[in-house]
């Protein structure tokens, strides 16, 4: 069943390169990719996107599973007849479940990946949601197979 393979995909990518952050990169401080570019930077984002909401710790483990459940209802109703809806829907279950292990575990999200051009810090987690949530907004507008 594919929406179960994306999903456990982006959740162990996650969860591998936090862990990979934690013990390589945050003892070392920050690693320049790319100069002026790419760098990854060890951050604890107490708050949602963007850093906004900090410490909402509890209202963010309760929202996003609300959402999850929700999200995950979806993708079985729908796995069967529209691939592309469940594929963006299963990245941005992925990624929630992702960022929402940090939360439960750790009290914060673990952020890393920053980019010049774009001032947030984020994580694989966050790239799912974004990517899974833009395509199926995309398809949403622009097809009519729902």
């Amino acid at each position: 069943m594919y929406p179960i393979l994306i999903i456990a995909a982006v959740i162990a990518l996650d969860q591998f390169s936090k862990y990979l952050t934690v013990t390589r990169l945050m003892p070392m401080g920050d690693y320049n990719v790319i100069s002026g570019f790419l760098e990854f930077t060890y951050v604890e984002n107490f708050g949602i996107a963007f850093g906004m909401f900090q410490n909402q710790r509890w209202f963010f483990v309760i929202s996003t599973s609300i959402i999850a459940v929700v999200v995950l209802y979806f993708i079985f109703k729908m796995f069967k007849k529209y691939v592309f809806y469940t594929i963006c829907l299963s990245l941005i279950f992925g990624g929630a479940i992702g960022n929402l292990i940090d939360r439960i575990r750790l009290g914060f999200v673990i952020d890393f990946i920053h980019f010049s051009f774009f001032p947030p810090v984020f994580n694989i987690a966050d790239s799912a949601v974004v990517v899974g949530a833009i395509a199926l907004s995309i398809a949403i507008l622009f097809t009519k197979e729902v």
